[in-house]
């Protein structure tokens, strides 16, 4: 028997936390956290299970935010800093033990140092980064993805994806050069598997495979491109790809897959709501450790997959239908 704890932020200015049971397959609300506006993307800490990073997505100055965790699905602020720009989308941990914030609305970002185990920040030596805009468009940098020693950075407005490297110290990161992207196909989120980048593009509704390009502006062509929509979809129906996970092999999965989520806007709806593609990393075709979870962040609601077939599908466990719309959240498991 094992139990998760799943917190959930979005753009309220409170984050939920449920608790999930896989002996019951139950998913029971545990928790309501009062904390500061649009915590819209959360991460764990690296190495500490009790401590959660999490964004307020706001403007004109966002912020970067840490918690610990307690039983019960409780939360406590632990530390708050700048992130430097507005409405920032996205955070992640790096090795050096800074933490990266991006800022879609303003388009750069910000790199923090952390002090304290990566609990307490340090924004008076933080670097800041700036991300050139395309011509009469905007940057809209949306995730860090952290390979060796640099920082790759998927810019929705800009279509390209920024190469963010070291000079001199360690942490001390610039803005290096990019891969560029088609235009208008909005790269948002991205994955690295051997020497193959994988981005997801969400106006173009694609996911598509190249080679590292040589470092630091080097071109490499597309091996291979899918799209994110299902094949049966209602006629004029519209859908955004959204998020990019990419599990790390394991004893029971040995085998990667990548999933892909499609979040169903627009005026035709698709009355099975949102969608979840599944590709295989080796042709790119469409096809926790075990589970996967999905959010509504409109409707609300709150769906746990176990995978199946070593990944390569998915089989629904638990629902919440009464849970409140979120965007993003953290799975952590409770030790016995």
């Amino acid at each position: 028997m094992v139990k998760f704890t799943i917190y959930a932020g979005g753009y309220t200015s409170f984050i939920v936390s449920y608790l999930f049971d896989t002996q019951t397959a139950a998913l029971t609300y545990l928790n309501t956290i009062k904390t500061s506006t649009n915590p819209s993307w959360l991460t764990p800490h690296p190495t500490n299970p009790n401590v959660i990073y999490a964004v307020n997505e706001v403007g004109p100055i966002g912020a970067l935010q840490s918690y610990a965790t307690s039983p019960g699905g409780g939360l406590t602020l632990i530390d708050e800093a700048s992130s430097g720009g507005n409405g920032p989308a996205f955070c992640a941990p790096l090795s050096t033990g800074q933490v990266a914030i991006m800022n879609y609305g303003s388009g750069n970002g910000e790199i923090i140092p952390t002090t304290s185990g990566g609990t307490k920040f340090d924004n008076s030596t933080s670097v800041l980064l700036n991300f050139p805009p395309p011509e009469g468009g905007a940057s809209n940098p949306h995730m860090a993805l952290e390979h060796g020693n640099e920082i790759f950075v998927p810019d929705l407005g800009g279509d390209k994806v920024w190469r963010i490297g070291q000079t001199g110290a360690s942490g001390n990161f610039s803005i290096h050069g990019f891969i560029p992207h088609p235009k208008g196909s909005g790269p948002r989120h991205a994955a690295i598997l051997d020497d193959s980048l994988y981005v997801l593009h969400e106006t173009a509704n694609l996911i598509t495979k190249q080679p590292i390009p040589s470092f630091p502006n080097g071109t490499a062509p597309f091996v291979a491109n899918a799209s994110t929509v299902p094949s049966d979809v209602p006629a004029n129906t519209t859908f955004a790809a959204a998020e990019l996970l990419l599990p790390p092999p394991s004893a029971a999965y040995p085998y990667p897959y990548l999933y892909a989520s499609n979040r169903n806007i627009g005026t035709v709806p698709d009355p099975r709501g949102d969608s979840i593609a599944i590709f295989d990393p080796g042709d790119a075709g469409e096809v926790g450790e075990a589970y996967l979870v999905a959010l509504g962040a409109v409707s609300g609601g709150m769906v746990v997959y176990k995978r199946t077939e070593g990944g390569a599908a998915l089989e629904e466990v638990a629902r919440n239908s009464s849970a409140v719309a979120r965007t993003t959240l953290v799975m952590q498991e409770l030790k016995a």
